[in-house]
């Protein structure tokens, strides 16, 4: 099944015009991240950053509450990414905010860096709550034992532009570290138009994938992370 405009549009949580969606951009040359423009080049609270864990701020930060349930599998390869539509009824609590799961896809390297250190793969989670604010769970993950999660749906991508479904169910739980703690900053999509006011929870234990699992992904997307972005006057907090 041919992707729509409007189901890429779930990775950037906004439904653009056939137009609009048209618009190329990459991770590399002419169409590059330098040359995204908007809010990528002139905004102040863009993602991804790197993550000094020196100068980090430690906070009573509420837990995360994950409330997730099983899924059908539906694969989307959107040109950019793999990403994997979620059912509705799935979650996250911090405090008084709950946002709901939408979909989780990856990038190559890890966008995120912990002290200039870049892992493999990064899995992340979009949620939106009722007042169309977003919130991401990102879980990073290195090469060594092999993810039982990923293995379930890793050798379903389709071609470019495609969608991929079948009657199995999936759990995204199962991607989770045991120890959710986290580090948390306000940041923005780290794909155009780069909208800010996103809400960041980054994972503090990372997952692990095989070389194999690292490598079928990677004959699909070599590379599609965005470089590092300033951290400017934003605090990283962490919790005690």
């Amino acid at each position: 099944m041919k992707i729509t405009p409007c189901l890429l549009a779930a990775a950037l949580l906004a439904c653009t015009s056939a137009s609009a969606e048209e618009t190329h951009w990459s991770y590399h040359g002419k169409h590059g991240p330098k040359h995204w423009g908007g809010l990528c080049n002139s905004g102040h609270e863009q993602s991804p950053v790197n993550i000094d864990t020196a100068r980090v701020e430690h906070a009573l930060l509420p837990d995360i509450e994950f409330n997730y349930h099983d899924s059908s599998t539906q694969v989307v390869n959107n040109g950019h990414t793999v990403q994997l539509n979620y059912d509705s009824g799935s979650s996250i609590r911090l405090g008084q905010d709950e946002y709901r799961l939408l979909q989780f896809h990856f990038h190559t390297p890890a966008e995120e860096t912990v002290n200039g250190q870049r892992y493999d793969l990064v899995a992340h989670l979009v949620h939106k709550n009722d007042a169309g604010q977003l919130a991401v769970v990102a879980v990073l993950l290195n090469t060594g034992k092999e993810n039982a999660f990923l293995k379930q749906f890793w050798h379903k991508i389709p071609p470019p532009k495609e969608t991929a479904t079948d009657d199995s169910r999936i759990n995204v739980a199962k991607l989770l570290p045991a120890i959710t703690r986290y580090y948390t900053l306000p940041g923005s999509l780290t794909t155009p138009a780069c909208s800010e006011g996103v809400r960041w929870l980054i994972l503090k234990v990372p997952g692990s994938l095989s070389r194999q699992q690292l490598a079928d992904f990677k004959k699909h997307y070599k590379m599609n992370a965005r470089p590092v972005q300033a951290l400017n006057q934003r605090t990283i907090q962490v919790g005690w």
